[in-house]
């Protein structure tokens, strides 16, 4: 029973980290939507547009921020771009440690994820169908592959211990994948959670 339960919670901590870099791999791009806020900000010289991908006790960095990379942009040329990746690193950087989440660097456009692509091409349209589409053929290839593995590993001699034990793992991995995608697909947006019948904080 403990090595079971070492192999659950190594496998919940790897999904996690799993899943938390891949939620956080968007903003630091360049075609992200915090640099685009921060374009915005420097093309109008106004903070409220960014203001809104940092938390409020970092407000004052992020104006004073933009204040010197506007003023540093006058000189245009050189002086400019180098003002305008000052200003698109702070933000990135105060955004990313207000998630909690370190600051690696600026990433290049187009090294999105393809669930976010397509999350941000379903909010730019309107239409969901092509996230769902693309959620669903992923999540019921998974699901196959690890179901396989299991039925591939579930006829073994009983006084086979090396055999048994690679049924158990394919057994807890698929146990768990399934029980992570059902959990995941019943989480509510945090609006929603806070209406929810029997919403529980």
């Amino acid at each position: 029973m403990e090595i079971l339960n070492r192999v659950l919670a190594c496998s919940a901590l790897a999904f996690a980290l799993a899943w938390s870099a891949s939620a956080r791999a968007h903003c630091d791009t360049l075609d992200g939507p915090v640099v685009a806020a921060a374009r915005s900000a420097l093309d109008s010289g106004n903070a409220s547009g960014v203001l809104m991908w940092v938390q409020k006790k970092d407000e004052g960095e992020i104006r004073s921020a933009l204040k010197r990379a506007l003023a540093v942009r006058k000189a245009g040329g050189e002086a400019r771009s180098l003002a305008d990746s000052y200003f698109f690193e702070t933000l990135v950087r105060v955004h990313r440690a207000g998630e909690g989440a370190p600051y690696t660097g600026l990433k290049p456009g187009g090294s999105v994820e393809p669930a976010v692509a397509a999350a941000d091409k379903a909010i730019e349209t309107g239409r969901v169908q092509g996230l769902a589409k693309l959620i669903a053929e992923r999540t019921e290839r998974g699901l196959h592959e690890h179901f396989m593995q299991v039925i591939a590993k579930k006829k073994y001699d009983p006084n086979d211990v090396n055999a048994g034990r690679a049924y158990s793992s394919a057994y807890v991995e698929f146990v768990h994948y399934a029980e992570r995608l059902y959990e995941a697909a019943d989480t509510l947006a945090p609006d929603a959670a806070e209406t929810a019948p029997g919403h529980r904080h």
